[in-house]
Parts: C-alpha cells; sequence; structure tokens
C-alpha cells in the first residue's frame, strides 16, 4: 500500500521580474541559489504568490477598494518556491504529487531538473525512483510569467477570446484568472493544492473504475463491470488475484478473479442493489469499494473508490431532458463559479458553499467551463447528497487553437480530469466548453468543425468514460441547429434583462435553460467591507463600484461599468424609483433580483415538461462583487436566496401567470410518489382568504387544480401556504399586477407574510 508523506505548509519563496531574470543573473536550481536572493519570504503551501505576499506586508489585500489592480505588476514576475524535506529510500517506486501547479513550472530535485509543467487544472505525478536521496532532499519549483510564455505562440485569425484576457486561449489555466465580468483578474502563481510525496509499491493497481451496465430495480440484481490496470513488471502473473468488496449499508458484494494479464475487465452481479437516485427521487446510495491486489495469498496492494449503481441519459434530440435509472428528471440548480479568486483558498470555502447548495434545495450543479475543476470534496458531497453534477471541460467563451500541439495538450487534460473524476455518480454529463458554440455562429463559423470538442474530447470519454452523456459545448449547435433547420433545445437567457416578465424570458422555446440570472446588490454591511468609506455611496461614477461589478482593467468607461447602471436599472423597472441612499438601494435591487429569479424558476416548473430544467446564476461569489449571485463573498445571504428556497421545493404550489380573466394555480411535485395538501392563498394586504381545499399530484408532475381571480390593475400580494398529508408545511407567495410597484408597501407586506430575511 502507498505511504503519503504531505510536503504541505511551510515553505520558501523569491521573485523578480522578467527584465531582470533576463540578464541571467538569478535563476537557482538549488535551494543554496536560491537563498541568495534578496527578497526572500516565507511562502505556504497550498497557497497563491498573493497571500505570500500579504503576510510579509508586500501588498495589502487586494479584494479591497481598487488594490486588485496593482497585481497587473506582478504578473511578468518569475517566482520560486522550496523547501527541504525527509526521505526513507525503499525498495518501492516513489512519486513526487503535485496537485496544482500554477501554472507553468521547471522543478528540480537536488538541483536536477525532473519535470517541466504547462497546466494549472490537473495533477502532476513525476516519478523520481532512483532520484531520491535516502534522507535529507531539497525540493524547487520555478514559476514563470504566464503573460510572458502566452507570448511564445503564434495566434491565427480564427482565435477569438474576450479582449481583457486574449493570452488565455492558449494557456491551461482558468479562464476567469485573466479576468471576467463575474471574476477579478487575478493572474497568479503559486502551489495552488496540496504536494506530497508518495511511496508505492512496484507490484500495484494502477487504475479501477465500475461500471453499472444493467442498475436494474431498487433491491434486485444490478449487472455491473470492473476495469482494472496494474503494474507488474515481473514476467510470470501466474499467482495474482484481483479481491473486490463493495459496502453500502446492509448491501454487499463480493468477487475474487485471478489476474491473466495486468488489464482487464470483468462483470459481476450485485444482489439487493441499492440505487443511486438523484434528490427528492431516493436514496443517494454510494458503495465504499476496495479492491486488493493479491500475490501467492498476501495482500500486496489495496484500491479504495466508490461505486454508484445507476443509469444516466440525456434526451438531446427531443427536449434534453435527463432520465436517471430511466425515471425522467426536471432539473433546478445553480451555476458553479470560482469560490475564491486565489483558488488556494477553495478548499477552506468549499464547505460552507456546499452546505448552502443542499440546503436552497439544488438537485444539479453545473461546474461552468471558466473555473477550475473542483476539489474532491465537491464531488464527494454531491455524491452523498444526491446533487447531479454538470461538468464543463476548462475552455469558456472563445475560439480555441486548434493546432496539433494545443489537441495534444487538452487531450491529457481531459484524460487526467476523466480519470479523476469518472467514478463519481453524481457527474451526469460532461459538456465541451462554455458558449465557445454560441460565440462562433453569429460569425459564420460552424462549430462542429471544432476538433477540440467534436474529436478530441469525443475520442477521449469514448475510451475512458463511454456510457456517460456528452454535449459539444453549452449551449450546442448540431448541424440543424447552426443551419437554422430545427431550434436549439438547451440555452443560455441573457438577453436584455431589463423586466424579468419581457418576452424574452417568456417566449423563450428551448426546453432547458443552463444559465439565467438577474443582478442583486450585497448588503451595505458587505459592501463597508470592500469599498473604501468614502466609495461606499453614491453608485454613480464610483470607480471602487466598477473595479467590483467586475472590470478587470481600471478604466472609468471599462467594458463591464454598465453593470452597475443596469442594477439600478432593474430597481427603477419594477419600482418606478431608484433609491437615494444605500440602504433602499440595496434592500430594493435585493428584491427585484429575488422575485426575477423566482419567476425564472416557477416559469419553468410549471410547464414540465416542456420546459425540463433551469440552471440559474449562481450561488456565492468568488470575490466581493455586484452580481447575479445570491450569496456574496462573505456568505451573506441576499433575499434572492430564501425566495429560490422555496422555489425549489419538491413539493411546491405556485401561481402561474394570468389569462382570461384567471390566474392558474398548480401544485408541483418532484417525489417519486403521489402527493396531497390541504392549502390556503391569502391576500396579505386585505388578509382576505382568497382560495382553501385540498389538492393532489402524482408522482413526477404538476396539477393545475384551478384559478384565482385576477385584475391586471391590482397590485396584490398572495401568500400561498399549505401541509402536506405527512406533515410538512411549505409556503411561497406571488406578486400580482404590473411595475411600479411601491417598494415600502411590499417590503411591509413581506414581511407580514414573513418572508423577507435581509441584512443591513
Amino acid at each position: 500500500m502507498a505511504i503519503k508523506t504531505s510536503l504541505d505548509g511551510a515553505w520558501r519563496m523569491s521573485y523578480i521580474q522578467e527584465r531582470d531574470y533576463l540578464k541571467g543573473e538569478y535563476c537557482p536550481t538549488t535551494v543554496a541559489d536560491a537563498e541568495k536572493a534578496a527578497n526572500v519570504i516565507a511562502a505556504q503551501v497550498p497557497g497563491n504568490y498573493e497571500l505570500d505576499f500579504m503576510r510579509a506586508g508586500i501588498i495589502e489585500d487586494p479584494f479591497y477598494g481598487l488594490n486588485i489592480y496593482k497585481l497587473r505588476e506582478y504578473e511578468t514576475c518569475h517566482f520560486w518556491f522550496w523547501r527541504d524535506f525527509e526521505a526513507k529510500v525503499t525498495d518501492d517506486d516513489a512519486f513526487l504529487v503535485f496537485e496544482g501547479i500554477d501554472t507553468i513550472a521547471d522543478i528540480y530535485l537536488n538541483g536536477k531538473l525532473i519535470a517541466h509543467t504547462e497546466n494549472q487544472l490537473i495533477i502532476h505525478e513525476i516519478n523520481v525512483t532512483g532520484k531520491l536521496l535516502d534522507g535529507k532532499n531539497e525540493l524547487l519549483v520555478h514559476i514563470y510569467p504566464t503573460v510572458i510564455e502566452a507570448r511564445k505562440y503564434e495566434y491565427c485569425a480564427y482565435d477569438q477570446a474576450l479582449p481583457y484576457n486574449f493570452e488565455s486561449i492558449y494557456i491551461r489555466k482558468a479562464g476567469s484568472t485573466f479576468g471576467w465580468d463575474i471574476m477579478c483578474r487575478t493572474v497568479s502563481a503559486g502551489l495552488w493544492r496540496p504536494v506530497r510525496l508518495e511511496m508505492r509499491p512496484v507490484e500495484r493497481i494502477k487504475e479501477v473504475y465500475l461500471e453499472a451496465l444493467n442498475p436494474g430495480n431498487e433491491g434486485g440484481h444490478a449487472w455491473c463491470s470492473m476495469f482494472f490496470s496494474l503494474n507488474i513488471p515481473t514476467s510470470s502473473i501466474e499467482d495474482y488475484y484481483i479481491e473486490t468488496e463493495g459496502v453500502c449499508g446492509d448491501s454487499k458484494f463480493y468477487d475474487k478473479r485471478q489476474v491473466f494479464f495486468v488489464a482487464g475487465k470483468f462483470h459481476f452481479s450485485v444482489p439487493n442493489a441499492k440505487l443511486w437516485w438523484p434528490r427528492n427521487k431516493g436514496n443517494a446510495s454510494v458503495y465504499d469499494v476496495t479492491v486488493r491486489l493479491i500475490k501467492a495469498g498476501e495482500v500486496i496492494d489495496e484500491y479504495k473508490t466508490i461505486f454508484g449503481i445507476r443509469s444516466i441519459k440525456l434526451d438531446l434530440e427531443e427536449n434534453f431532458c435527463f432520465y436517471v435509472n430511466g425515471e425522467k428528471f426536471f432539473a433546478m440548480g445553480s451555476n458553479w463559479v470560482p469560490v475564491d479568486g486565489l483558488h488556494s483558498r477553495d478548499a477552506e470555502r468549499l464547505p460552507k458553499c456546499l452546505e448552502m447548495l443542499d440546503d436552497i434545495g439544488c438537485n444539479i450543479v453545473r461546474c461552468w467551463g471558466g473555473n477550475v475543476y473542483e476539489n474532491d470534496i465537491f464531488y464527494d458531497f454531491c455524491d452523498r447528497h444526491g446533487i447531479l453534477v454538470w461538468q464543463d471541460f476548462g475552455m469558456a467563451c472563445g475560439n480555441y487553437p486548434t493546432d496539433e500541439d494545443f489537441q495534444s495538450r487538452l487531450r491529457e487534460e481531459a484524460i487526467s480530469v476523466v480519470k479523476r473524476l469518472r467514478a463519481h455518480p453524481c457527474i451526469a454529463v460532461w459538456s465541451g466548453d462554455n458558449e465557445n458554440d454560441q460565440g462562433m455562429v453569429p460569425n459564420g463559423i460552424d462549430p462542429n468543425r471544432n476538433l477540440l470538442t467534436r474529436k478530441v474530447l469525443p475520442e477521449v470519454l469514448f475510451k475512458h468514460d463511454p456510457r456517460r452523456p456528452y454535449i459539444p459545448s453549452s449551449p450546442f449547435f448540431d448541424e440543424d441547429m447552426f443551419k437554422g433547420k430545427k431550434r436549439i433545445t438547451e440555452d443560455h437567457l441573457w438577453g436584455p434583462r431589463d423586466y424579468y416578465k419581457n418576452k424574452f424570458y417568456t417566449d423563450s422555446d428551448c426546453y432547458f435553460a443552463s444559465e439565467m440570472g438577474y443582478h442583486g446588490c450585497p448588503s451595505p454591511s458587505s459592501i463597508r467591507k470592500f469599498c473604501r468609506p468614502d466609495k461606499v455611496w453614491p453608485y454613480k461614477d464610483n470607480m471602487d463600484w466598477f473595479g467590483h461589478c467586475t472590470n478587470p482593467i481600471e478604466d472609468p468607461n471599462g467594458m463591464f461599468n454598465y453593470r452597475v447602471e443596469l442594477m439600478a436599472n432593474q430597481i427603477g423597472e419594477l419600482f418606478g424609483e431608484i433609491p437615494t441612499d444605500i440602504d433602499r438601494f440595496a434592500k430594493a435591487s435585493q428584491i427585484s433580483q429575488a422575485e426575477a429569479k423566482k419567476f425564472f424558476i416557477e416559469s419553468f416548473r410549471v410547464k414540465k415538461w416542456r420546459k425540463t430544467g433551469i440552471i440559474w446564476w449562481n450561488l456565492i461569489d468568488g470575490w466581493p462583487q455586484f452580481s447575479d449571485a445570491v450569496v456574496d463573498y462573505y456568505y451573506s445571504k441576499k433575499i434572492a436566496y430564501d425566495y429560490i428556497k422555496r422555489s425549489q421545493q419538491p413539493v411546491c404550489m405556485i401561481l402561474g401567470e394570468p389569462e382570461n380573466w384567471g390566474q392558474p394555480v398548480y401544485l408541483c411535485n418532484e417525489f417519486t410518489h403521489d402527493v396531497s395538501v390541504k392549502f390556503k392563498i391569502t391576500n396579505v394586504r386585505t388578509g382576505e382568504t382568497v382560495w382553501q381545499g385540498d389538492a393532489s399530484a402524482p408522482a413526477n408532475t404538476n396539477v393545475r387544480i384551478g384559478n384565482i381571480k385576477y385584475f391586471h390593475a391590482r397590485h396584490e400580494f398572495y401568500l400561498i401556504e399549505w401541509t402536506t398529508s405527512d406533515g410538512v408545511e411549505g409556503k411561497n407567495h406571488y406578486l400580482a399586477g404590473h411595475p411600479g410597484f411601491d417598494l415600502d408597501e411590499y417590503v411591509a407586506l413581506a414581511e407580514k407574510a414573513g418572508l423577507i430575511n435581509y441584512v443591513e
């Protein structure tokens, strides 16, 4: 079994500018040479250089005021990180494992170059067998400036990216780190995930992957397979066996097979199988599996993995609908963006973020292509909580190079990512990229000629994860969609972002919306944490607001500055006024956002199965900003959080949009069993009970139970309350009428109904 030694913790670091590096006076390969720099400081691993700089007093918090722009001067720096460690040399194979290097680096062990890396997004394993010293060893990592390295490539007319991050398209690094409308520009450097030394038995298990070929029914027999790959360099293989044991509660399976080759696949049956179900459909049952390599009756290696017995299909032709274990699945969830602009802090933020993802009622989460591939604890959490994961590959909003070198690098990345994540039953679909198809089509480029998403990625998935659904892009355009012969079934619905009941939203004919959002101002207490005191208010012509909205360059006319005025206009659209004090402005903005996102979700739910899912944008910010997130960077929940939580209840009563003097009332049921409720609808303004009674809905469907009277000229606030037959209480509301509404009256009615939770 492998012995792992962490190399995290205290390191040392130095840095110099590219212009000085080119003089050749400082380019250390040993710790002794590295220590000769005049600016050596303490470093932490996992880490980012910015955090080391903050601890050393070199920079101030880059997330405060306009400090983020001061990081530009360090983008052309070389960085060195080093430490020594003790090792015991054995007969085992030795590996240095870097879970995350940002980004282009040379790695030296005891003064010898052992590896060159060029990808932030994957794990790097370096075989150092025979290179370790028995006792003290020195490890040094030289990280090159990304923006300088990006200049070494030849660019062409096909290449495309956002104006301020063109250098990102050749570099395998999270696109958002170059600046995005939802993320600050932090072209960082560092060892951002753990580093360790692993001593692995020479004869060992290299790879294991279990699949459910036919999951069958809950409690029945599931027909499964297991692929394995071994490292056995000896000439004879006759005395080796593979033993597999899986446990999930009282369900167990066991298998033992003789090994005939260093790789193989066998089939087996799991009796009394517990199926993996997504949220509201059943238990998210996960088997803990131990695979042992046995030689002459002795266990010589052990491999632990997980296994979820389930099938997953995605109907791309008809209505973009997921099927889990043969059952239709209506998707409701959030897009997942970076949880921190400095990714070494992701791991510490994830637990709290994931708790909110579960609490708010998401049954799916989309890992957006401008992000890193998330930490293992993210996927483990989704496995155990029945949350499906839509996983983009790491490309977004651009035309990425299609030359053979880039294809090779993307292929290597995809193989690494797919092998790391494919065991997770939560992974529902792989997506080639974010919005790259959508960017090509208006320019007359057929995205089906994109070799990256139509050749490289499908080939990797066919070899290493052949049964899971794949789409080339989000949204994707096949040949007929590109030629306008049929509608796209999945879309990103941004549009004018004016009144949220604009026909752009209500008349959209897509089946599935995988992006859809609306602005919401952070609470004043949060704004004061990241804006300078004299820049907290007013919002107009305010560079701190522009910088955090998020403009990647310090420019009063920057391309994303419009987002501040957009947020103000959304308030004016709903309430007919734009408040002149920060508290009323923030509260009005949060209400506007909350009503919009509630409407988006509910308008899709009441049209199930004509609509098959909505993934709204987004749960939480990765840095302090003015955005579409419903939780700000400091974990302060906006009003929309509770509105969405109510809209995503598995049993939910919803008032639809009015027609013919009436307003329809729906009972929505996401469970796999029938439900019945006792309900009451109250006009909060008058206190009148508009309707009360009993209703029921079959499993996994909606029922329109009737109508209430509706007058377009009236502004009303309805509270809907219900109790299911098993005693679960729920409530929801509906804002009736057309803008503009009176802000103070809205707040009073919502507070009277017990609906608003506003943090000042």
